[in-house]
């Protein structure tokens, strides 16, 4: 079997023999391009989940929501575009291997797709599912305003069972609480 590192052999008794290619400018060209490809999807990647995370409502970098929103939004085309680097390193490299495995004249070694690509198309789908959701969030949130929350303060258990009206205004807490009290 061969990726885009190294070729590797297993003999009969499942000893694998792997062998690094010996020169980054001898190996063919769609090679060349799928590994240049695919460490772009990475480094993409990798910025595209730090602007996420910035970019997410939930923490507080980033500034205000509508600077958030266009964080977010950049944070989805990024991811869009790594996976769309993904997608044409994998498909690049299925095309080879497909092309040279129907070719009658081709006479080397032949392969066939292995489980990496089906993994690669697939994660690279997720990359661009996961981006256009980001998108389509600076949508949601320049439409409806941020709502906040007010905190009523905690209620014991026997002032929400139990509600005794007494014409005194005396706001001291009952003198017996059992042990759920604050549960």
């Amino acid at each position: 079997w061969a990726n885009l590192w190294k070729t590797c052999v297993t003999d009969s008794t499942g000893v694998s023999n792997c062998k690094d290619f010996p020169s980054m400018l001898a190996l063919d060209g769609y090679i060349q391009a799928c590994r240049g490809l695919m460490i772009s999807a990475v480094c993409l990647g990798f910025f595209g989940a730090v602007f996420g995370l910035v970019g997410m409502k939930c923490t507080k970098v980033g500034g205000s929501d509508q600077t958030k929103a266009r964080i977010a939004c950049l944070a989805g085309l990024i991811f869009i575009l790594s996976g769309l680097c993904s997608m044409t390193s994998c498909s690049l490299y299925a095309n080879k291997i497909t092309s040279e495995f129907f070719d009658p004249t081709f006479v080397a070694q032949k392969y066939e797709l292995g489980a990496a690509l089906f993994i690669g198309w697939a994660g690279a789908s997720l990359c661009i599912i996961g981006g256009s959701i980001f998108c389509f969030s600076i949508a949601q949130s320049s439409s409806a305003p941020r709502m906040g929350y007010a905190y009523n303060g905690a209620t014991s258990v026997m002032s929400s069972r139990t509600k005794v009206h007494t014409t005194v205004s005396d706001k001291s807490p009952p003198k017996h609480f059992d042990k759920n009290a604050y549960v």
